[in-house]
């Protein structure tokens, strides 16, 4: 399962390398045929492996709940964040792939509730849930690069 973290941290490194040299008001920005900016991407990736894989495990996640309703599935762009709102999500998008790692290998993802997803996959484990997850970060990898083209 090592390289599904891996994965997992590669991707998020390469939406952080996006946003280099975007001001706060283009990752805010939602272009004509998107239905979110960037911003809402990133945190929306935040809060989807949270709740993918702790909240099904039935564990507490490890972001604000305010985030979570915020940005989980079916969101969309609410309130701009401020610079240090938006530098401490990056700082939950970058670290807590290490933690996920960390609590898996503590064997802390004992139980799972059976999600099926809108493509039609059924999470029926933390380890499924951890192989959907890296792709629905590189579906949003792809639509953060998309936005990027038409600011």
């Amino acid at each position: 399962m090592k390289i599904q973290f891996d994965v997992l941290r590669i991707s998020r490194d390469l939406v952080i390398k996006e946003l280099e040299g975007l001001t706060l008001d283009q990752i805010h920005a939602v272009p004509a045929g998107f239905k979110n900016s960037i911003a809402w991407n990133v945190a929306h990736l935040v809060v989807t492996q949270q709740l993918l894989h702790y909240k099904l495990s039935d564990l507490n996640c490890l972001c604000p709940d305010e985030l979570i309703e915020g940005y989980k599935k079916g969101t969309v762009p609410g309130k701009d964040f401020t610079e240090g709102e938006f530098d401490e999500v990056k700082d939950l998008f970058l670290g807590l792939p290490n933690t996920l790692q960390e609590d898996f290998e503590a064997g802390i993802f004992e139980n799972y509730i059976t999600y099926p997803t809108s493509t039609g996959l059924n999470l029926d484990s933390i380890e499924t849930a951890l192989v959907f997850n890296n792709y629905h970060e590189g579906i949003h990898y792809g639509i953060i690069r998309s936005i990027k083209k038409f600011l």
